[in-house]
């Protein structure tokens, strides 16, 4: 399989306040001096939903930064018999406030430094690179929810073998 190409996105707010506007994603990493952060995987799903909580609590525990990642599929889709473009590419800064409400909605506004990132790829490929990119002390996703991952493989089991830092699977 080829590598996906990892694209962090523009604006990344952070909480507690108001989203803050950041410089471009070259020196993002930098200026946020993200130090081992406990990277959360996101994606709406129940699953993802109590990962996102179990993120923020070891997060506050270890008494570091929660990192939260929403992966964007990389392309758009034309549906054959309507013409309709299914997958187009979301606006960032609207799937990120709508991040930060989840995160208020899972855990009731822990005090945790969090930061949110939304990336465009492969979600294990993309995953993966950002625990790598952000040395990462604790990846923590939700469970596969569809019998075909299990068949076919899934996110979870894919950074069990590949990520270079714990991964936890949330039911």
């Amino acid at each position: 399989m080829d590598q996906a190409e990892s694209s962090p996105s523009q604006g990344q707010p952070e909480r507690p306040g108001q989203p803050v506007p950041t410089p471009p994603p070259e020196l993002a990493a930098a200026a946020l001096r993200l130090e081992h952060p406990v990277i959360a995987g996101y994606d709406g799903s129940a699953s993802s939903r109590n990962a996102l909580a179990y993120a923020a609590g070891v997060s506050r525990r270890l008494g570091r930064p929660l990192l939260v990642v929403y992966v964007c599929p990389t392309g758009a889709y034309c549906e054959p018999l309507t013409g309709q473009v299914v997958g187009a590419l979301r606006d960032t800064e609207a799937v990120e406030r709508w991040l930060l409400s989840e995160l208020d909605q899972v855990t009731g506004q822990v005090e945790v430094d969090v930061h949110v990132r939304t990336r465009r790829g492969n979600p294990a490929r993309e995953l993966a690179a950002a625990a790598e990119e952000f040395n990462a002390d604790a990846l923590v996703i939700g469970a596969p929810g569809h019998f075909w991952h299990r068949v076919a493989g899934s996110v979870s089991g894919w950074l069990a073998r590949h990520a270079r830092c714990p991964v936890i699977v949330v039911p």
